[in-house]
């Protein structure tokens, strides 16, 4: 599947992965999104998760590795 043909975009300023259809990222309120991204992180439980505080995740979500 091409970038442009995935269902979700991510947010530029947060990382946080939403579907297409979002005009306003639920977690920053930032209106900037992008195609260009890879890979993903599901954070469950971001107070127990090594990878959530490396990155300094705060809240549960999917969110982007990489952007762009």
């Amino acid at each position: 599947m091409s970038k442009r043909g995935r269902p979700f975009k991510a947010c530029r300023n947060c990382k946080t992965l939403v579907e297409r259809e979002v005009e306003v990222c639920p977690k920053c309120g930032s209106r900037s999104f992008t195609d260009e991204w890879n890979g993903v992180i599901i954070v469950l439980n971001p107070e127990k998760s090594d990878i959530a505080r490396k990155l300094e995740l705060k809240d549960k979500g999917r969110y982007v590795v990489k952007i762009g």
